[in-house]
């Protein structure tokens, strides 16, 4: 009896000490378990997305972190044939797969380059806007990213960050916009409720 009941105690507390440890240890999430990028994202959907980040036929966006391109290929189709879509990622396996589903789409306007968010292999003042979906929490230095975000995207362009309540590495919103106002950053609204979120935010 006793045995019994120590079992779901021990179960719990390694879920709660997992759950630390990928808070205090973030990474991006491994291409063997893309299952989790690739499952529907019913409170960060791409049409909070589109709402939040207003992408324009013919702009040049950039995304950090595509994953396995959920949001990807409805941006590209969105930009039409004369926008253009950069994806960055560090794991190359995750760009391969995503660069193989734009081609299977038709989709000739997605720039697969491999890299790290905190060192951008871009010039300055290169694209329209930049969005990121549950990627800033795995990044080691999130304030080094959007530094770096802040010196590609042009003057007066636009950041998306979505964010979803339950992931290890969910960023909140306060904290969000503390971070991104130190880049350079300020606060215009927010799309989607407690449970997921898209937080935009204009180049100052």
């Amino acid at each position: 009896m006793k045995a019994a009941r120590i079992a779901p105690l021990a179960g719990a507390a390694a879920l709660v000490g997992a759950g630390v440890w990928w808070r205090t240890h973030p990474s991006a999430c491994p291409y063997s378990q893309r299952f989790w990028v690739d499952a529907p994202h019913p409170f960060i959907t791409r049409s909070r997305l589109r709402e939040a980040l207003e992408p324009s036929d013919g702009e040049r966006l950039l995304e950090v972190g595509p994953g396995t391109g959920y949001y990807t290929l409805p941006v590209a189709d969105w930009l039409g044939e004369n926008g253009v879509l950069e994806i960055l990622d560090l794991q190359q396996e995750m760009l391969d797969h995503t660069a193989r589903a734009a081609h299977e789409r038709g989709l000739g306007n997605v720039v697969a380059t491999e890299g790290d968010a905190r060192s951008l292999p871009y010039g300055e003042n290169q694209f329209d806007g930049a969005f990121l979906v549950a990627a800033l929490g795995e990044i080691p230095d999130q304030d080094a990213a959007l530094r770096e975000l802040a010196r590609v995207i042009k003057a007066d362009g636009r950041l998306v960050v979505g964010e979803l309540f339950g992931d290890p590495h969910w960023v909140r919103l306060a904290a969000l916009k503390q971070r991104a106002q130190r880049a350079g950053f300020r606060f215009e609204r927010r799309v989607g409720g407690p449970l997921g979120y898209f937080g935009r935010f204009r180049l100052s």
